[in-house]
């Protein structure tokens, strides 16, 4: 039964390039490296890589601002900075490339320790921002009815980020598995 559109039905049904001992283990040191950097650094803040995502999130205000929808604007950062891993991922997928697609998830994943951050700062509203504008989650969270709410949602956002990435090194490893015992 076909369920998606004829290139990704076929990408779907496209057997996975096996993982290699070496592919295994460098996604392995990266997700330990990350996570090492994660749990002695500022929570929620990574130097070099959350400096990039910082970057996608920045651009993705003006990005979507073009939308003319103000909300959408102001989640456009948080968006934008969710897409772009979320693409690379899907372009490591639609090649069946398993140790890409596992650190661009787990990529995905980190980012919501970042934006966990961001939206445990929602009240206090302590955190140098870029431009000196407002506060995106704030903002939004004072909008929908959910700023007293703003320490648990960032709870739940960290946990989801450390599951997420979690899950992406154990489908890896299952993958792993399965090529070297094929």
């Amino acid at each position: 039964m076909t369920l998606l559109p004829g290139p990704l039905q076929e990408a779907w049904e496209t057997d996975w390039q096996p993982v290699g001992t070496g592919a295994m283990a460098g996604v392995t040191a990266g997700l330990g490296l990350l996570s090492l950097v994660a749990l002695q650094s500022e929570p929620g803040w990574i130097p070099l890589l959350d400096g990039v995502n910082l970057v996608f999130h920045e651009a993705g205000h003006p990005l979507f601002g073009i939308l003319g929808w103000e909300p959408l604007t102001i989640l456009g950062g948080t968006l934008l900075q969710l897409l772009v891993p979320l693409l690379v991922m899907g372009s490591f997928w639609l090649r069946r490339e398993a140790p890409g697609t596992a650190a661009a998830g787990i990529w995905g994943f980190e980012n919501l320790l970042n934006i966990a951050r961001y939206v445990a700062d929602a009240r206090a509203q302590v955190l140098p921002l870029v431009g000196g504008g407002e506060h995106d989650w704030a903002d939004l969270l004072g909008r929908w009815g959910l700023l007293a709410q703003d320490a648990a949602l960032a709870q739940g956002l960290r946990v989801v980020g450390w599951l997420g990435m979690a899950a992406c090194w154990v489908w890896l490893t299952w993958r792993w598995h399965r090529a070297s015992h094929a």
